[in-house]
């Protein structure tokens, strides 16, 4: 059990602030902006726990925004990876790890005849929306509100708060007048975006099936890209029948049909969100789980779409695509997740996760939505009802939860302000026990609705 006395971070404060001189906000990814009390400056990670600079061991639900499924540091990725660096870092050119993880990665993904690998998440998106427009010579592509597919221009749109809080909603394409096309306003999510360059994005509502068919008949959409679970922004379910539907309609109208898979991957089940829901799309797009923390992304699909790298003039291209040292990590995580051992026992310990959080909540008076899956799930206070979409959880009291996880963190158990939840095969009973008695002295601490003004 972790001692009751309280966290401070003034170590952690003042190496930000000094950072800040030379690292614009003392950190290189703005999704580490902000956080309360401060950012944190970390020493060492093994298992469940992270061990900042303040001298806290503290049990991690961020784990490394989700890569760590494993936990931190597991010995059988770094002794893979050690072995590899006895071999060589980068080679400009391939290596037999690149053909053995390739091989074990088709057997484990439904939709995945042939894989490419990169560097992120960001890169394989963007491969598989160049692959879908010259699989079909069409330039426009459905995406919807929530979903984060990535940081670039292209992509980053309708992702963020203001969409969440309720930015308007009805627009219609130039191009095409009939009531088919009503799509979601792009909301850019950065200053200094390029407009022109998400003129062909059309934007809708998630799990709105016949919106969706009606917007594919017009016949001009090259790729259907999705989370098929939307877990970036909240851990959302699809409704039923809704990944079937898109399959069938994405198939009757020729459409490219993308699973982003960047989170889900790995986690759900061995094969991905796309075994979990019996759905297999045409592309999807992994990383994150897929090297337990070393960088590393793949786009898969059906052959004939992926083989235009080969012949088909699809330009795709990294330097330290396939890496010897990734794939070395990779080949370890996956024959660690292969059997679905790992993520079996996760299924079990989140859910006790899961309902501990939301009884204690309740004994406590706080109205709040534990939502998702076990391996990853998502908290969000104020609402009585679980999200169906993003613009569902603009209705929530993101402060409260924003103060709920400070004091989470002064007890040295450390969540996304977000709302997500990320859980890892290290998160054993003794650590859900320790976690769960530290979300009953957040509850206690911050302020109750009932509570004398």
């Amino acid at each position: 059990m972790q001692p009751d006395s309280l966290a401070q971070f003034d170590a952690s404060r003042a190496q930000i602030e000094a950072a800040s001189a030379r690292i614009p906000g003392g950190v290189s990814s703005n999704f580490r902006l902000g956080i309360s009390p401060t950012p944190l400056v970390f020493q060492r990670a093994e298992g469940p726990w992270l061990h900042d600079l303040d001298g806290n061991r503290l049990i991690d639900y961020y784990l490394g925004m989700g890569p760590m499924i494993l936990g931190h540091s597991p010995e059988c990725v770094r002794s893979a990876v050690m072995g590899q660096l006895e071999k060589g870092i980068l080679y400009g050119g391939q290596s037999l790890l690149e053909a053995e993880v390739a091989t074990l990665f088709c057997e484990l993904v439904p939709c995945a005849e042939k894989v490419r690998f990169a560097g992120s998440g960001s890169e394989v998106v963007q491969a598989a929306l160049r692959l879908a427009r010259a699989a079909t010579g069409r330039q426009r592509v459905i995406k919807f509100e929530g979903h984060y597919h990535g940081w670039l221009d292209s992509v980053l749109v309708s992702v963020g708060q203001a969409v969440a809080a309720g930015a308007p909603r009805a627009g219609v394409h130039a191009d095409a007048q009939s009531a088919a096309t009503r799509t979601a306003l792009a909301v850019p999510g950065s200053a200094g975006q390029d407009a022109g360059s998400w003129e062909h994005l059309a934007v809708l509502p998630w799990n709105d099936l016949p919106l969706l068919e009606a917007r594919l008949a017009v016949g001009d959409i090259a790729a259907v890209l999705m989370e098929p679970a939307m877990c970036n922004a909240g851990a959302i379910a699809p409704l039923p029948g809704y990944l079937e539907g898109a399959r069938a309609a994405c198939t009757a109208t020729g459409t490219i049909l993308i699973f982003d898979e960047v989170i889900t991957g790995f986690r759900l089940a061995p094969g991905g969100a796309q075994e979990r829901f019996g759905v297999t799309p045409d592309l999807a797009t992994f990383g994150k789980c897929l090297a337990s923390g070393f960088p590393a992304a793949a786009l898969a699909g059906r052959a004939e779409i992926m083989d235009l790298f080969a012949h088909g003039g699809v330009v795709h291209g990294g330097t330290y695509n396939a890496h010897p040292v990734c794939l070395a990590a990779a080949l370890a995580t996956l024959r660690a997740l292969s059997d679905g051992t790992a993520i079996a026992a996760m299924e079990v310990t989140g859910k006790r996760l899961m309902q501990g959080i939301g009884n204690i909540l309740r004994e406590h008076g706080i109205v709040a939505q534990v939502a998702g899956f076990p391996q990853i799930f998502h908290v969000a206070f104020g609402l009585a009802e679980p999200a169906r979409q993003v613009r569902d959880l603009g209705r929530s009291d993101r402060q409260g939860y924003v103060r709920f996880c400070t004091e989470l963190l002064r007890r040295r158990v450390r969540a996304l302000e977000r709302g997500a939840w990320f859980l890892s095969s290290a998160h054993d009973d003794a650590v859900i026990e320790a976690t769960l008695h530290a979300v009953r002295g957040a509850a206690q601490a911050i302020p109750h609705p009932d509570d004398a003004q």
